[in-house]
């Protein structure tokens, strides 16, 4: 049996410090701007291996975002800058934009919150993209399919109680109208 593991020297150290290395630079250059909230600073939060890749997101005082980092460079999926890719996580299907920077190098992003100006501080801020991540993995939070045309058309014949109305349910042909 061939041993299909990726060698620990082909994998990508986590992006983390590249990452708030970069984007501290660009904060100092952006103090000041109207976008810009003062009470936060740059931060990766929770970057773990997944799919091949890092994941992550980083927080600045303009934005919060999902990003996607090469881990293992033959799983990576390169993106030229501004171009989307859709992932599949249990939450959902999520696009991703495609983003080169000289000292991070290349990842892709996907925006959670920009600007970020309703944050009061470093802690809170910190605790809703640990929530994110938290969320984007859990399926509950996956947006539930739309009832099927076919039994939308099959309820459109069916009486329809005042209260179903009134609740915005649609008629079921077996409901007993009790007032």
């Amino acid at each position: 049996m061939s041993n299909t593991r990726t060698p620990a020297t082909d994998l990508r150290p986590d992006p983390s410090a590249r990452l708030v290395h970069a984007f501290r630079a660009a904060a100092a250059r952006m103090a000041g701007l109207s976008f810009v909230n003062p009470a936060l600073a740059v931060e990766a939060v929770g970057f773990v291996p997944w799919q091949g890749n890092w994941l992550g997101v980083l927080l600045t005082p303009w934005f919060m975002n999902l990003i996607l980092a090469p881990r293992d460079l033959s799983a990576w999926e390169s993106l030229p800058q501004g171009g989307k890719r859709r992932y599949r996580f249990p939450a959902g299907e999520y696009d991703f934009i495609g983003a080169h920077d000289d000292l991070a190098g290349e990842y892709q992003m996907c925006s959670l919150f920009s600007p970020v100006l309703q944050f009061d501080d470093q802690d809170t801020a910190r605790l809703v993209a640990q929530l994110a991540l938290e969320a984007l993995f859990d399926a509950e939070n996956a947006e539930k399919p739309a009832v099927p045309l076919e039994k939308l058309e099959s309820r459109l014949g069916a009486r329809q109680s005042k209260r179903d109305f009134l609740h915005g349910r649609l008629a079921d042909k077996n409901h007993v109208d009790r007032g």
